[in-house]
């Protein structure tokens, strides 16, 4: 991560921790809501912990899959302590985030097959009472939540944030989207200075940043290229290997490219081909067909 955006979320989170006052007096419920997303291998879950360590807090890390409804759910957020992390990650994934509003658009569809059908009918009201909806959670950030003690954190991530309710990480419920991208120069400076206790490079570093502004690389592969595979490996040869790293993914987006114009041109020679076609049919038949 940027050093500039790690600094803005400690920021957060020490006037959170020292806010209890503040909350009292404007009449909020001294809790914060963490949007992380990016893609896979960009540190969302490092970054959970991140938080809890920093914060000194409990994690209560929620598989909604394995709940069995809002009944189960609202139960397991209420025993929650002070001073908590309540963790869902992939929230995408993790229930239907269209709720009701599928429920809606799907009645009318089902509504004879139901009537014709009672078997159906049955098990399909079983399957709405035993799974976690959107409006049980929204209810639970909206109003449990402000009721079940103080000094709390609840974080979402998702690799996928498009794809996500936009009732559920509206301001007010998620007061804080981080977005977790891909690595840049600051960033592998300070993996750099932590994996291999190196703090620049005349030669290697700036073909690294160069690199870097060119390619798109989580920090999880730069760390993975960076961390030494045995003990005679020198930290020169470790940054030589992101290089080559980058060099490949780098070649890889070439001949993408290159491929891409290749059926460019081709598509353009196809109508051109084409378009002679019906020229000299015209002029041989005076129609086209």
């Amino acid at each position: 991560m940027e050093p500039e955006k790690k600094d803005e979320i400690i920021n957060d989170l020490v006037k959170f921790k020292r806010g209890k006052e503040y909350y009292a007096k404007v009449g909020k419920a001294w809790k914060r809501g963490y949007l992380l997303f990016g893609p896979p291998g960009t540190g969302k879950s490092t970054m959970i912990s991140a938080i809890a360590n920093f914060m000194n807090y409990d994690v209560y890390d929620l598989e909604l899959t394995t709940i069995k409804d809002n009944i189960e759910l609202k139960r397991l957020l209420i025993d929650t302590s002070s001073k908590s992390i309540i963790v869902i990650e992939d929230i995408d994934c993790s229930l239907d985030l269209t709720g009701q509003r599928k429920e809606k658009n799907e009645k009318d569809d089902d509504k004879n097959d139901e009537k014709m059908d009672p078997i159906k009918k049955a098990e399909k009201e079983e399957q709405k009472k035993s799974k976690v909806t959107l409006s049980g959670l929204l209810n639970f950030i909206d109003g449990i939540w402000s009721a079940c003690g103080s000094e709390r954190i609840i974080i979402f991530t998702t690799n996928f944030v498009d794809k996500l309710d936009p009732a559920l990480i509206r301001r007010g419920r998620m007061d804080k989207h981080i977005e977790m991208s891909y690595c840049g120069y600051e960033a592998f400076k300070v993996l750099a200075r932590n994996y291999l206790d190196v703090e620049s490079h005349d030669e290697l570093f700036p073909v690294i940043e160069k690199l870097l502004g060119e390619i798109n690389m989580t920090p999880a592969d730069v760390a993975e290229n960076l961390m030494p595979k045995s003990i005679t490996e020198d930290y020169e040869s470790c940054l030589k290997n992101l290089i080559q790293s980058l060099e490949i993914e780098m070649k890889k987006l070439e001949e993408e490219a290159e491929k891409g114009k290749q059926e460019l041109s081709e598509e353009k020679e196809k109508v051109k081909g084409n378009e002679k076609s019906a020229e000299k049919e015209v002029k041989e038949n005076g129609v086209i067909h």
